[in-house]
């Protein structure tokens, strides 16, 4: 009988999976299931985590839907890890914002933007907001370098504080065992975090849309994460410029912040672009419906602070720049100040969890003879 309470559901679930055991080399989750027959509350939301939907053990499964088991791992353990999102936000109730991810990420990008559009005509009167500039320092003459640099370090700081506290809660709820923590598990983890590994399912790939195989998900998974790695190195560069080599933004079109930045927002726009296809087009069977908010919501935050930033590049130096900057900054402002209490918050918590288990398999290791 199915349960309408998470856990008790994920432990019905996988009681079954641990009997079948056909789906074991599917990836990490079954075996750790497995090691863990009491399926306790820390192993549950662990095993939450682990999961990467990747969807093969719904269409391998005799016991799925509609058999009489209703065996549905996927949808069960996405249940479950989005409650572990809000379980572990900090301060909680902020969790709100999680709960309601597509109102609450339409409202404060709304807000963020709003914000920064009064900054910018209480700092600049409107013959110099809608003004053209062009030249080293053409940005600041509408909003000064101080309030840019306070607009992203408060709220990002704010954001690590959060995240921080919310993954140092996760980690002493997961690490049920002494194993200890080397070099090497960890080097192993970012591997598999690097690589997806689990989003390749048996191996074949994931079942994107259906049945059918493919590896486009964790191909634009890939793509998404590039592209706001790069992002992340234009800014880097861009201060590396402003400060040690006194060169003031907006910077060449071939200049290396610029470059990358167009790059990462190329990569950024293709990646959500493609993720939200396939949200649009998918089984909905394997997915919680809060899960699909919850990712449809980020990816359309990260869709629209690439578009922005790319806009504000074509025209940068059109009478349209204030305002252009205005809403790009608006974006990342709400991107940053949302980073606790989106699905992103998934990153640390399934790293956390791909670390235990790198963890567990060198203990394994270790033990084996020869």
């Amino acid at each position: 009988m199915r349960s309408t309470e998470p856990r008790d559901e994920a432990r019905r679930v996988l009681g079954i999976c641990d009997a079948c055991g056909y789906c074991n080399g599917f990836c990490d989750l079954f075996e750790a299931a497995r090691r863990r027959p009491a399926l306790g509350d820390g192993d549950l939301t662990h095993l939450a985590n682990l999961c990467h939907a990747c969807r093969n053990c719904l269409y391998a499964c005799q016991y799925a839907p509609p058999h009489v088991f209703a065996v549905n791992v996927p949808r069960t353990l996405a249940t479950l890890r989005q409650g572990t999102y809000v379980e572990h936000a900090w301060p909680n109730w902020l969790a709100l914002l999680l709960e309601h991810s597509r109102l609450s990420t339409l409202i404060v990008t709304l807000v963020a933007t709003g914000i920064m559009i009064a900054l910018l005509l209480a700092s600049a009167p409107p013959d110099v907001l809608f003004d053209r500039h062009q030249g080293a320092g053409a940005f600041y003459r509408v909003l000064p370098w101080e309030t840019m640099a306070a607009i992203g370090a408060i709220p990002l700081g704010w954001s690590c504080l959060a995240i921080g506290i919310g993954l140092r809660r996760y980690w002493r709820r997961i690490r049920t065992t002494s194993v200890p923590l080397t070099t090497r598990a960890l080097a192993d983890a970012v591997r598999d975090v690097v690589l997806l590994r689990n989003l390749r399912g048996g191996g074949p790939g994931c079942n994107d849309l259906d049945d059918r195989l493919s590896h486009a998900r964790r191909r634009l998974h890939q793509t998404l994460a590039g592209g706001v790695l790069l992002s992340f190195a234009a800014t880097l560069v861009a201060t590396l410029y402003h400060h040690a080599l006194a060169l003031e933004a907006p910077y060449p079109i071939l200049s290396l912040p610029v470059m990358l930045g167009t790059l990462g927002g190329i990569a950024m726009t293709l990646g959500a672009l493609g993720l939200l296809w396939l949200k649009w087009r998918e089984d909905p069977e394997p997915t919680a419906p809060e899960a699909r908010r919850s990712d449809s919501a980020i990816l359309s935050l990260l869709l629209w602070v690439a578009l922005t930033g790319l806009a504000l590049l074509i025209w940068r130096t059109s009478a349209a720049m204030g305002l252009l900057l205005a809403i790009h900054l608006g974006s990342v402002l709400a991107l940053f100040l949302l980073l606790p209490y989106s699905k992103l918050v998934h990153a640390g918590y399934r790293f956390l969890s791909l670390l235990i288990e790198a963890m567990e398999r060198q203990r394994k290791r270790a033990k084996s003879p020869g």
